[in-house]
């Protein structure tokens, strides 16, 4: 008899724990908040690809920075750093210097279509930060041939 009591009130309190806990909202596959970084890096192409050892903002380019400007007007309380990075060929002094052009030109660019250039910060990692690591073919390079704007 008392291990039968003691079976019901144990259930009961496995019960009357499952009911205390309240369902959580999952934000499982939900569209990030607008005006945040994640919103910015969903929503916007966050880089620009260039050439090899150029620095030129291409036509495609171009369409993305102005996807880039409308996004930053629409929140102009945001900050953006533009990162100028480079392939692994060529010496570090000089991928360093590309880099720079390469963020330089981005920002020049974005201030051109309206942007505050006091919201905009440059940074270049050269050819110390890339997109693929080890990079043996040309494709791969081209990847590491970019500007990346980050909202801060």
């Amino acid at each position: 008899m008392r291990n039968k009591i003691l079976s019901i009130c144990a259930l009961g309190a496995i019960l009357a724990a499952c009911e205390c806990a309240p369902e959580q909202e999952v934000n499982v596959g939900l569209a990030p908040q607008p005006g945040t970084p994640e919103d910015f890096k969903q929503n916007i192409k966050d880089r620009v690809f260039f050439a090899f050892n150029k620095s030129t903002i291409s036509a495609e380019a171009g369409r993305v920075l102005e996807a880039q400007a409308g996004w930053l007007k629409t929140y102009p309380n945001t900050t953006a750093t533009i990162e100028g990075h480079c392939d692994n060929r060529g010496t570090r002094e000089y991928n360093l210097a590309l880099g720079a052009r390469r963020a330089h030109a981005a920002a020049k660019d974005l201030t051109k279509l309206g942007v505050d250039k006091a919201r905009l910060k440059t940074i270049s990692y050269g050819k110390d930060r890339p997109f693929v690591a080890d990079a043996q073919t040309e494709d791969q390079h081209a990847q590491n041939r970019v500007a990346v704007t980050n909202i801060n």
